[in-house]
């Protein structure tokens, strides 16, 4: 944070703030404050990028954070009442002095926030600057200035330069575009490292489909292996024990060569021929429904590769990609489909026939089914006990049908009802009456 920004925000504070209703850590380094009049500031105090913000959404906190500076934290200073707001000892350091009532007596203590590049900081003092907690403890080692639970607070030597001084014509819209900013830059970051993370997988599966046998292929080989074993077994009277390699005419007049080396004998060799010929033979037939599986679930990472980049907020970003919860790697190798969760709703999406399929054989009457009107799409599930749907969980999981069944903006209709009213055809190919229909624009 720059001086002359903290000197604007300190006469913003002064002028609008004279009680503190309630604070509280929602992120590791991030706290929030709520003034009087619902007034809600964002302090983060990551080291070497600290930043002071307002939203228009409060955020949710991902954990609760129950270490002793939030217990004390949250004791001192919810329902305090503000005494004074200063830039202390002129450097860039927002001191709250406040009044809180405990069951016995008035307490005054000290919120001291330090915007001081890698040594940024929270610590909470009582009235003779003793620490009480703090964000980050230093000890000696560390630093030349120690920050420990019951020593007195050392001043942070001053800085000798200058400062530039800037006029804010509009603190509040400054606070504004302050987070505007950050969820831009950390949304950029967001998208780079969730893409990344797709291509790699994406190249792994293009890898294995470029690896993938041809059907042809397979196909040759084991005619090639059937024959030979029949040719073993219709000439065994004609081989010796001893012999390693043999020269048989098959079926055309030709001369086979046929190596025994690593055999016992020529009819247990035969045996493994057939075995291996039946391998080759089942493969083949199931070579392109692989092939298939394997295309279907590029063709969904590419599709999650274009949405990612579509995203206008973190929150998008994250209902995509979440971030993954311990053992959930394990769960989501055994299911043959893509979940997301939304306001306490489960939306299951197909990405091929297969999990289609699953979908429909594994979902319970009262789930709300949605596919796309009149054309081929995914299957989309929502986990549900209800007879109805909120309308945005609706819309949510109508969108998330169209996106991942075209690659075309547009305007589509998307027909839904509870799945006791959808009959399964054949495989994919269901009936269904009666439903609803909604509009989603992408």
């Amino acid at each position: 944070m720059k001086y002359y920004a903290l000197k604007n925000i300190i006469n913003y504070l002064n002028e609008n703030c004279n009680t503190i209703r309630n604070v509280k850590r929602v992120e590791n380094n991030t706290i929030f404050m709520e003034f009087n009049d619902r007034n809600t500031i964002y302090f983060d105090m990551s080291k070497s990028n600290s930043l002071i913000y307002k939203k228009d959404e409060k955020t949710s906190t991902k954990k609760d954070f129950i270490a002793p500076f939030d217990t004390i934290l949250q004791k001192r200073f919810n329902n305090s009442k503000i005494k004074n707001i200063t830039m202390h000892n002129d450097d860039k350091i927002i001191r709250f002095y406040v009044n809180s009532k405990s069951s016995y007596k008035e307490l005054t203590t000290i919120l001291q926030l330090e915007f001081t590049g890698k040594h940024t900081n929270i610590i909470i003092l009582d009235e003779n600057e003793i620490i009480l907690e703090a964000l980050r403890h230093i000890d000696e080692f560390s630093s030349s200035r120690v920050v420990k639970v019951g020593e007195k607070l050392e001043e942070i030597p001053k800085q000798t330069f200058i400062p530039k001084m800037e006029e804010i014509e509009d603190t509040e819209e400054f606070l504004y575009n302050n987070y505007s900013q950050k969820e831009q830059s950390l949304l950029v970051s967001l998208k780079k490292q969730k893409v990344s993370l797709i291509e790699k997988n994406c190249n792994k599966l293009s890898k294995i489909l470029k690896s993938l046998p041809k059907k042809e292929e397979l196909e040759e080989e084991s005619l090639l292996l059937y024959e030979k074993a029949n040719l073993i077994l219709a000439n065994l009277h004609k081989i010796k024990p001893y012999q390693k390699i043999v020269h048989l005419d098959d079926y055309n007049g030709n001369i086979v060569e046929i190596d025994l080396s690593e055999c016992s004998n020529p009819s247990t060799f035969a045996n493994e021929l057939f075995k291996k010929a039946k391998k080759f033979k089942q493969k083949s037939l199931y070579i392109s429904i692989e092939k298939e599986n394997l295309e279907k679930k590029i063709e969904f990472l590419n599709r999650m590769i274009t949405n990612v980049n579509l995203c206008k907020s973190i929150d998008e970003v994250e209902f995509l990609l979440p971030k993954k919860q311990k053992n959930q790697t394990k769960t989501k190798k055994q299911e043959p489909y893509e979940s997301f969760f939304f306001e306490g709703y489960r939306i299951l999406l197909g990405t091929d026939e297969r999990s289609n399929i699953y979908l429909l054989q594994n979902s319970k009457a009262s789930d709300f089914w949605f596919h796309m009107q009149s054309t081929n799409s995914a299957h989309v599930i929502v986990q549900n006990t209800k007879k109805t749907l909120p309308i945005d969980v609706i819309y949510k999981a109508a969108e998330i049908c169209v996106k991942f069944s075209t690659d075309f903006g547009g305007k589509y209709l998307v027909d839904f009802t509870q799945r006791r009213n959808v009959k399964v055809q054949n495989g994919a190919n269901v009936l269904y009456n009666p439903y609803d229909t909604i509009d989603v624009h992408i």
